[in-house]
């Protein structure tokens, strides 16, 4: 660890997972049966897609094995990713590429 103290950490751990479950709360339990307005339901439809290149983005371009350092192997996995993605309409076949792609080339390298 950090040298951060056990009991700030679980302090913090429970605290954000309080305001995870209020936020879906809000969402969930007030809303109830209620219907969404469309234009909200227009803009959730994103949410799911842009959490993966969130996640994925840094990993791209500061990946860890090459120690925070640009790399061209994980760039050309990821522009592999974004055009079978992109061409196919398909996630799971983009995911699956790119994730091929950069074993290939790790295999290769």
């Amino acid at each position: 660890m950090s040298g951060t103290p056990s009991a700030i950490l679980w302090i913090v751990i429970l605290g954000l997972a309080l305001g995870s479950y209020a936020l879906r709360f809000a969402f969930i339990g007030f809303m109830g049966g209620k219907p969404i307005a469309p234009w909200l339901m227009r803009h959730l439809r994103y949410t799911a897609v842009a959490i993966i290149p969130a996640l994925v983005a840094p990993l791209v371009v500061w990946p860890a094995p090459t120690g925070g350092d640009p790399s061209a192997m994980h760039f050309a996995a990821a522009a592999a990713t974004f055009a079978v993605g992109y061409l196919t309409r398909n996630v799971l076949l983009g995911l699956g590429t790119g994730g091929l792609s950069l074993l290939l080339l790790y295999l290769a390298a």
